[in-house]
């Protein structure tokens, strides 16, 4: 299973959602990988690994554009972590320099290509996205099986849904029909605060598909943060990471 964590607007939590969930799978002995396409990196660092190396997501596709020499496997992309099944393709500074050149080579599918060869080396695959609807979001949304929405109970959040779900619906329909919009993630919700109700249930009523684990604010997701390692691993038994548990249990395997 592919799973693409996308949204247009930044702090949302991509990179925090991604790099839980996937530490969830593999704490269920899941063969598990993390792909993080944003140049800030955050899900890499959050991981524990080295952006800087030249086994990262920007040296995989530079070498399909033939840049960065030629020969090496998808798999020789492919970081270890810390964290036992759980493994990473780590993104780079250098993507924000490449894109305009991947995206005029039509190399949009490339993404696609590789985790096809990855597919039989993983059980789960999660992939984290830079906050536009740009070349690596769309390699992303194009090489996915599904897509998670987080959705940070901000108005400003709410006014972009319905460009993401736009954006999401037009490249289903000309590149990747199989794509499942798997559901909206709420995060950062203050259960004792009545806008982030009023939000959710506006989602709701709307028929949008909201996901029923919903993801409280914390400053424990903060420190693991820095401390690079998932609450799973650093807060077993918080709020906050049952509530993840529990998402990661209504996700299709």
């Amino acid at each position: 299973m592919r799973r693409v964590i996308f949204n247009q607007k930044g702090g949302v939590g991509k990179s925090s959602i991604t790099c839980n969930l996937a530490a969830i799978s593999a704490t269920k002995g899941l063969r598990t990988l993390v792909i993080d396409l944003d140049h800030q990196c955050n899900s890499s660092q959050y991981l524990g690994c080295d952006e800087d190396s030249e086994n990262t997501v920007a040296d995989l596709l530079g070498q399909t554009a033939g840049w960065f020499g030629v020969g090496r496997e998808p798999i020789d992309f492919v970081q270890d972590t810390a964290f036992e099944n759980l493994k990473l393709i780590a993104a780079s500074p250098r993507l924000q320099e490449m894109e305009q050149r991947l995206e005029s080579r039509y190399k949009m599918f490339k993404l696609q290509e590789a985790l096809d060869e990855l597919e039989e080396e993983f059980d789960q695959i999660y992939i984290d996205t830079p906050p536009a609807y740009n070349f690596f979001t769309k390699s992303a949304l194009i090489a996915a099986n599904s897509v998670l929405i987080p959705f940070d109970c901000d108005c400003f959040s709410r006014r972009a849904i319905d460009a993401v779900l736009e954006n999401i619906a037009e490249l289903r329909n000309d590149h990747n029909k199989g794509l499942e919009l798997h559901g909206l993630i709420i995060n950062q919700f203050n259960a004792q605060a009545r806008f982030p109700k009023e939000l959710v249930n506006e989602l709701l009523s709307s028929g949008l598909p909201v996901l029923d684990s919903y993801l409280s604010s914390s400053v424990k997701m903060k420190e693991s943060h820095f401390a690079a390692k998932p609450m799973i691993y650093m807060y077993p038994k918080h709020k906050l990471t049952q509530q993840l548990v529990d998402l990661h249990g209504q996700l299709k395997t």
